[in-house]
């Protein structure tokens, strides 16, 4: 049987200085071969062919002589990114067996391609040995075995404990400037406890439930998440324990369970102890005197000076390892101009500008009682207590969303404020927009996706962070429904009464902000020449539709050749398309393709429902269509090149498989993702796997299905 044994000792070795922990060279070598040799069935670590790959320059001459005299190929790669393809390249295609056990010891991506790639037999088996788990949420997850390295190694790390005084950590978080961000706290409080070993236990303790005992926490789209804090914690594996609001009462709480869980026989060997109060300092003394290690997370400005004194005590600071944003550059980071911006979505500063907008057209004032916006607040249902009101405001005001007015407890709106502006921009535009549709064409409502298509063409929302897809508008629209601007409801389709789609109204009670009168959106105008348009002449004033063409022709085809079917639904087409649909890009590129006697579009009889449906049917024989088709078999062919050679499907390959062909690239690889003829590689941009038993593939190549 072939049985491979693959090390990366440049990960292996970096993973055990980052956890502290001493190996012996000679022992992790030999002790890695013997295990691989075991696991394999083997009756000898001969039979097995072990390889160490490394940058070996960045290594001593004694690391290399080591792993060489315990019996390995002291393979070298320089750069990681080229690690998998050349032990392809260098052993596995000049392999003539196929793998029965193949072993990657490591915890880093770069070698899981060779899961995949790797021509095995049927019964293989294939094991990740690492320090974490990368396989999670992988499509290896279920088909590859993963085994902690330490324990297969018998190397003991220490166990840790955390305790988190979350109220304490919060609120000092907030009273030094910083934006609670709940999910990247718990990333990186559950990232800092494991770099000191294996973690047995967490717990944060807090009033969970009670508003107004701690500030707004809030995920990376500035929502605020209080409700849903004990949940995402414990999905991260920490125990969400309540206390009574008030220091005592936690602080209490804490020192009880710390000093009863230190005094059991398998208590942990390092304490970590997140809060800045000096009341702690007594527990922490008697951690110590039981020889534990014991760590303090505190925030920089608010942790005590006893316990930033205690000698035996080391101080990590919360600011430093989780680098939080600050109210101020969580603002303008997320709405800056003139760089990649983070997705522009409704948040919970939506709820304070659209209602303190709503309240100020109403009473024709331009400042409002800061207790009156949160009374409007819990009205619409944004807030559910004063206390979260009151926190909201406040917050808004360290923002400089809000600006307090001297003296007499009113607040207003700052309109130069990036957030303000951009949510006055959104939802104006989709108030207009429903409005004008309903005053031009006469309509009760609008449909649900006729908005989406509208909002869609809307210029003034292509701005950084906006308006990058329905799911984006949606998320707008709905925000806006709740925030009673507009009211959602469902009505009987057209064609099918049992049906309900989701139609948009203007709420009768809602005032328009600041009306003006805008135009129709009209479609661009219909080419009555495109029946004597080649589509190259198409190609210089709209090269998108002629993108569109090619995808619509490939998609279509591709459908009703592998189902046996003479036509394809018009609407499931556009859903997969839709990602590529600039405003009305897909129904000109329909719309060509019919005035061109290349395709037709008719109800047809759905053998699964009592009515028709819309589909699009391919005229064969046409040359339009014959020359798309014979362009994607060429493209096909391509990628079996790179196959058959056992190549990385990259567009850097592709160009030196054909170095003569004139192809668009980006636009038939992302053809060829849509299809699923190729899958995009996990954590490597710009190189994919060929799904060689897919139908189109096997047409191409010829293969009996």
């Amino acid at each position: 049987m072939a049985a491979y044994l693959i090390v990366d000792v440049d990960d292996v070795l970096q993973r055990f200085r980052q956890r502290g922990i001493a190996v012996d060279l000679q022992e992790l070598a030999v002790g890695l071969r013997g295990g691989a040799a075991l696991a394999a069935g083997l009756v000898s670590a001969d039979k097995l062919k072990a390889v160490a790959v490394a940058n070996w320059e960045a290594h001593t001459p004694q690391v290399h002589a080591k792993f060489k005299a315990a019996g390995y190929d002291t393979f070298d790669v320089a750069e990681r990114d080229s690690m998998a393809d050349a032990l392809i390249m260098h052993y596995f295609s000049f392999d003539p067996d196929p793998v029965d056990e193949l072993i990657l010891a490591t915890t880093s991506q770069d070698l899981i391609p060779l899961a995949r790639r790797v021509k095995t037999t049927r019964n293989a088996r294939i094991r990740v040995w690492g320090s974490e788990d990368v396989l999670k949420g992988t499509e290896f997850a279920a088909s590859v075995i993963f085994q902690p390295l330490e324990s297969l190694l018998g190397i003991q790390t220490k166990n840790v404990a955390v305790y988190v005084d979350f109220e304490n950590i919060a609120i000092s978080l907030n009273e030094q400037g910083f934006t609670v961000n709940l999910d990247h706290l718990i990333d990186r409080i559950v990232m800092q406890a494991k770099a000191h070993g294996h973690v047995v236990s967490m717990a944060a303790y807090a009033p969970w439930g009670q508003r107004g005992s701690l500030p707004p926490l809030v995920d990376s789209q500035g929502r605020e998440v209080m409700d849903e804090a004990p949940s995402r914690l414990m999905l991260a594996n920490i125990d969400p324990v309540f206390n009574l609001p008030g220091k005592n009462s936690a602080d209490m709480r804490i020192a009880r369970d710390v000093i009863t869980d230190a005094g059991h026989s398998d208590s942990a060997d390092v304490y970590i102890l997140a809060s800045g109060d000096r009341d702690f300092n007594e527990v922490l003394n008697a951690l110590l005197s039981r020889n534990k290690t014991v760590i303090v997370w505190g925030v920089r400005g608010s942790t005590s000076r006893q316990l930033e004194k205690n000698p035996g005590v080391s101080v990590e600071y919360i600011d430093d390892f989780t680098n939080l944003q600050t109210h101020q550059s969580l603002s303008t980071a997320a709405v800056s101009e003139g760089t990649e911006a983070a997705s522009f979505t409704p948040s919970q500063w939506t709820s304070v500008i659209v209602q303190f907008d709503r309240m100020a057209t109403e009473l024709n004032i331009e400042t409002i009682p800061a207790r009156q916006l949160i009374e409007q607040l819990q009205r619409v249902g944004a807030v559910i207590s004063r206390p979260r009101g009151e926190d909201l405001v406040s917050q808004a005001l360290s923002l400089g969303l809000l600006k307090a007015v001297t003296g007499n407890g009113n607040v207003t709106l700052n309109p130069t404020h990036p957030i303000v502006e951009k949510t006055r921009i959104i939802r104006d535009r989709i108030v207009r927009r429903v409005e004008n549709t309903l005053e031009v064409r006469g309509w009760e409502y609008v449909n649900y996706g006729f908005l989406l298509k509208g909002l869609a063409m809307d210029k003034e929302l292509d701005r950084p962070g906006c308006n990058e897809n329905d799911q984006w508008r949606s998320h707008w629209i709905d925000a806006l429904v709740r925030e009673q601007v507009l009211a959602r409801e469902l009505v009987p389709h057209r064609h099918n009464p049992d049906d309900l789609v989701p139609v948009i109204k203007l709420r009768s009670d809602y005032q328009v902000v600041a009306r003006e009168e805008i135009k129709p959106v009209a479609p661009p105008p219909l080419q009555k020449e495109w029946a004597e348009m080649t589509i190259d002449e198409l190609g210089k004033s709209e090269q998108e539709t002629v993108d569109m063409i090619v995808r619509v022709v490939v998609s279509v085809e591709q459908f009703t050749s592998f189902r046996g079917f003479a036509w394809c639904p018009l609407g499931s087409l556009h859903r997969r398309l839709r990602a590529y649909d600039t405003g009305m890009t897909f129904q000109r590129a329909v719309e060509y393709l019919i005035a061109n006697n290349a395709a037709e579009v008719n109800e047809y009889p759905n053998p699964q429902s009592n009515y028709s449906t819309k589909g699009i049917t391919l005229l064969g024989g046409h040359a339009l269509l014959k020359t798309i088709l014979a362009e994607r078999d060429a493209f096909i062919k391509l990628l079996l090149q790179l196959y058959d050679k056992n190549m990385l499907i990259s567009e850097a390959n592709l160009r030196t498989a054909d170095p003569q062909g004139q192809w668009d690239l980006e636009l038939w690889f992302s053809i060829m993702v849509t299809e699923n003829v190729l899958n995009p590689l996990p954590g490597r941009a710009g190189q994919y796997s060929l799904f060689r038993t897919h139908h189109t593939v096997n047409l191409v190549a010829g293969t009996p299905e």
